[in-house]
């Protein structure tokens, strides 16, 4: 078996689809909490 990727690249990859997942994700919870306070608060 051959390994034709370095563990760097395999880290930075990992990374990047974290990020991928994550940015969206971290940007729907943040506009979940905005239009929550506003319904409870007024």
């Amino acid at each position: 078996m051959s390994n034709d990727s370095s563990p760097r690249d395999r880290r930075s990859l990992i990374v990047l689809a974290w990020l991928w997942v994550g940015a969206p994700f971290a940007y729907g919870v943040y506009e979940l909490v905005q239009k929550a306070s506003r319904l409870f608060h007024g």
